[in-house]
């Protein structure tokens, strides 16, 4: 068990560190000491507080009007500083974690999203689900709750070693018998109020320590239904054409009902720690009032010292049972700690992963393979590329049958498919442009779309009117600024038009496209072809496709066939230019 809680505190430190010993380390750490500065202003002013609670219940004993004036006003600048003081130091607070969770979202971003490694998490499975959710959520849940719970110990310790002092004093000493001794135990109402706290924080540990794996189940389930019901909005138009309704909503009422049971699961704990708290907290109004009365009646010391005495057993007690408090806070925190360090993990070792499929910079102009394998990620053999050569304007076309690896050839010539092994030489400095089958098309402007993946204001409005027309989407030029979900708006086979717009746009030297053309007729096919070779005529075209109609569009024909062995090879068919 120390050894599990130990790795954790690795873990979180490993988490926390790098922003706060990084480039924005002083401006950080700068915020942070304001905070901590403020919380110790609060500290302080509850100190005071509790001597001008003493001074003012003598007023109200002594019947001094006069002091009772005096008193009321003194409260008054007290709490304007205490309001002006939290005040500001929630706001300070609020920007610390904006600021922190802006660094670490970045980084995470970055992490993510840099060198291609979303894609390797997502076709090798990772071991990390709902990525989204962690970036978008877990983050602000880390700084939120990491803030939070940090300086509310401090702030617990701080008060606990402020009130100490107070409750030592007043408390007195208590004389008692043991085994015919009289014992005389100095500061009693210390000890009483630690024995109680002690006590307490061990119960609601054992009570609501499986809150912590609860937390984080409810985390996953949540995030997968929300998941679904994105993608079921995203396919829309498909499930309707399937008439798929019904299973959809089986899936979604079967993914809420995970979620249904983990609440219930939580309820039932929480209900239980419930019980102990509220329990735990009411008898703490009276138990310092029971203890210190004999005091107050035999009188030893006054009203205020009594009223004073029980905010000083309240503010040790509460200190010291702040794990109790914060114990729902704590488990939903160490969920999100534990999700977003398995998330970086995971990250790193998709990163670190050696790529089987490597790709290098050519000594010539062209497309080369060198002994080049490629596999599924389970480690299958698919395809023999060995013998794939492509010359600089050169227009090829690669077929065969569906399942044979025309696609997954695609990926690994983009570089981005890593299960294999040997070597792709790429071009030096190649300009070079992909389009898979489905055009990827964001939600935004249709420049963004034309522009995609350059900057919008790559290319003025004649060009990108030029290039809708000659793609035969005249109806469409006058809507470059219209904000769109475009991807549900286009067909598909506008779609595949917006790809074709975005190379004439782009003018690569090499173009590789992926069954293209798949959603377009044969004569809307042959015309995009036809305008690649005008616009394009110093470009390399590479089409992968299963069409025979696409074979009179190209030079070369090459063709995915699978021998007497069973082995796919990719061999060169007869020339059809």
């Amino acid at each position: 068990m120390y050894k599990k809680h130990l790795a954790f505190f690795r873990e979180l430190w490993s988490l926390a560190r790098p922003y706060w010993f990084g480039q924005e380390k002083w401006a950080a750490r700068g915020l942070l000491a304001a905070v901590i500065a403020l919380n110790l202003g609060l500290v302080y002013l509850e100190v005071v507080l509790s001597y001008w609670q003493n001074d003012f219940y003598n007023t109200l004993q002594t019947s001094n009007q006069d002091a009772f004036f005096r008193e009321l006003m003194r409260f008054c600048w007290l709490a304007a500083a205490f309001i002006g003081i939290g005040a500001y130091e929630l706001y300070l607070n609020q920007m610390l974690q904006i600021r922190w969770r802006e660094w670490l979202t970045t980084h995470y971003l970055d992490e993510w999203i840099g060198g291609g490694v979303h894609y390797r998490l997502q076709i090798s499975g990772g071991g990390s689900d709902n990525p989204d959710q962690r970036i978008a959520e877990d983050l602000a849940e880390f700084c939120e709750k990491t803030l939070a719970l940090a300086l509310g110990l401090m702030s617990a310790v701080i008060t606990l070693l402020s009130f100490l002092v107070i409750l030592w004093t007043l408390s007195g000493s208590l004389a008692v018998t043991l085994f015919g001794h009289a014992v005389e135990i100095p500061g009693y109402m210390l000890w009483v109020a630690l024995l109680y706290s002690v006590a307490g924080t061990l119960l609601v540990h054992w009570i609501g320590k499986p809150l912590i794996a609860m937390n984080f189940e409810k985390q996953k389930v949540e995030a997968d239904f929300r998941f679904s019901l994105v993608r079921f909005r995203e396919n829309s138009e498909a499930v309707a054409l399937y008439r798929g309704e019904a299973d959809e909503l089986r899936q979604l009422h079967g993914r809420f009902a995970q979620i249904a049971t983990n609440w219930w699961h939580i309820m039932r704990k929480t209900k239980q720690l419930t019980w102990f708290r509220s329990g735990y907290g009411q008898v703490a109004v009276v138990f310092p009032f029971i203890v210190a009365a004999p005091r107050f009646f035999s009188g030893a010391i006054q009203l205020g010292d009594l009223m004073q005495t029980s905010t000083a057993f309240g503010k040790v007690q509460s200190s010291l049972s702040w794990f109790i408090d914060a114990y729902t806070q704590i488990a939903a925190w160490r969920a999100t700690v534990d999700r977003l360090t398995g998330f970086r993990a995971a990250i790193r070792a998709a990163a670190a992963q050696p790529a089987g499929i490597t790709t290098q910079a050519a000594t010539q102009d062209r497309y080369r393979a060198d002994a080049l394998q490629i596999n599924l990620p389970a480690g299958q053999h698919l395809l023999d590329a060995s013998g794939l050569s492509l010359a600089p304007q050169q227009r090829v076309l690669i077929s065969g049958a569906s399942g044979s690896g025309k696609s997954t050839l695609f990926r690994a010539l983009a570089g981005i498919w890593p299960f294999g092994h040997g070597r792709i030489d790429q071009p030096p400095q190649a300009q070079t442009l992909f389009l898979p089958q489905k055009p990827y098309l964001t939600i935004g402007t249709l420049r963004e779309q034309l522009c995609y993946p350059a900057a919008p204001a790559a290319f003025d409005d004649a060009a990108l009117i030029a290039a809708l027309q000659d793609c035969r989407l005249s109806a469409f030029t006058e809507r470059l600024d219209e904000n769109r979900h475009w991807a549900q708006v286009l067909s598909g086979g506008e779609q595949q038009r917006i790809a074709f717009a975005r190379a004439l746009l782009q003018r690569p030297a090499w173009l590789f496209m992926d069954e293209a053309t798949s959603a377009l007729d044969e004569e809307s096919e042959a015309a995009l072809y036809h305008l690649l070779q005008a616009r394009l005529p110093h470009t390399a075209v590479i089409s992968i496709g299963h069409r025979n109609s696409l074979r009179a569009l190209h030079q070369q024909t090459l063709e995915i066939i699978r021998d007497e062995n069973g082995e796919s090879r990719l061999l060169e068919a007869r020339p059809t230019a």
